[in-house]
């Protein structure tokens, strides 16, 4: 892209509303500073929050709307009232070319029915994922998906998932080549269902495709930094996001409750607060905010309802990121180049 890319953000989405989606915009100037935003919701309360920015005296424009989806919104009931919200208002601006990217903290299936609606999936693509980056030991995150928008999965899905998941390595943590990996019981061969057996096997056949297909990997080697790119079907991606979340507020309470048990313990935490904060930096969601539906005719990022402005910030920087690097061409380069009869012959 030549021009700074036009974020479109649902302002009244997430549990706080336009304070942190504002104020994760403006910090998001200091690292995109030629970024452009539209605000969608409540203008006045927008305006205000607006106001307390001097990185948002230009290149912001507000659009009103009276609805907002909430978060116990079901699916159906978001797309009736989808037309005159601020997340379907939204995501339309994409849909019409006003925006190259929208942005939303608001209720994911919400925003993934409407999405799939207003911008329907791509050409090759039979369902869009939702992906994400999570830390690991490694030099870079991983990225993975699905992490919850389809429970089942054939091979053809899970490939079309590997697919879109290179190319987000690609474009984001600049990974030429990316590591794949399917989410697997066991690592050799002949282990799991027979739909991860046909997708390992396409996989294995399409050495044309910029990604390294490595094989499966196990549940306790999701963060060792081993692969760039972990897929897997929604529903046991889901529960792995949560169970990994789970453990890293586990951890964290662990830790602090330890170097709060006694007053050797809380010198002790002194001495060590350098590598506490560290520990604290990499668990924090926050900075690993920002999920992606791939495979949509348009850019779609989600952040954490509870996030704050840096991880508005954060999101705000993938979307950034992916919207510059025209990374729906690039999914769509991939899927044309695709090995078609080579799959064939191996899924044979």
């Amino acid at each position: 892209m030549t021009q700074a890319p036009r974020i479109a953000i649902d302002a009244m989405g997430g549990d706080v509303g336009p304070e942190v989606m504002v104020g994760g915009a403006a910090a998001a100037r200091a690292d995109f500073p030629d970024l452009r935003f539209v605000f969608f919701g409540d203008e006045a309360v927008i305006r205000n929050e607006i106001a307390k920015h001097k990185t948002l005296a230009d290149n912001v424009e507000l659009v009103h709307t009276d609805s907002v989806i909430s978060g116990e919104d079901k699916p159906s009931q978001a797309l009736r009232r989808s037309k005159d919200s601020s997340m379907g208002m939204a995501i339309a601006a994409v849909k019409a070319g006003e925006a190259e990217a929208v942005l939303s903290a608001g209720n994911t299936g919400a925003l993934m029915a409407i999405a799939k609606v207003a911008l329907r999936t791509m050409e090759g693509i039979e369902r869009p994922a939702i992906s994400a980056l999570l830390p690991t030991l490694g030099k870079t995150d991983v990225v993975m998906l699905d992490l919850g928008a389809n429970a089942e999965c054939d091979a053809e899905n899970l490939v079309q998932f590997a697919v879109m998941g290179a190319a987000y390595a690609r474009t984001v943590l600049d990974i030429p080549r990316p590591r794949t990996a399917l989410l697997n019981i066991g690592t050799e061969e002949l282990k799991g269902t027979g739909i991860l057996q046909d997708a390992a096997a396409r996989l294995r056949a399409a050495d044309a495709l910029p990604l390294e297909f490595t094989g499966f990997i196990e549940g306790d080697r999701l963060s060792r930094g081993h692969v760039d790119v972990i897929v897997t079907d929604g529903f046991s991606g889901n529960i792995a996001l949560k169970t990994i979340e789970g453990t890293a507020r586990f951890v964290a309470d662990l830790i602090r409750n330890a170097f709060t048990s006694s007053l050797r313990s809380k010198f002790g935490f002194l001495l060590s607060r350098p590598a506490a904060n560290l520990l604290k930096r990499t668990l924090d969601p926050n900075n690993h905010n920002g999920g992606v539906f791939l495979g949509l005719n348009g850019l779609v990022v989600k952040s954490h309802g509870g996030a704050d402005s840096n991880g508005v910030r954060n999101a705000i920087g993938v979307a950034a990121k992916m919207a510059k690097a025209d990374i729906i061409r690039k999914i769509s380069n991939d899927l044309e180049n695709f090995p078609n009869k080579a799959i064939e012959d191996a899924a044979e």
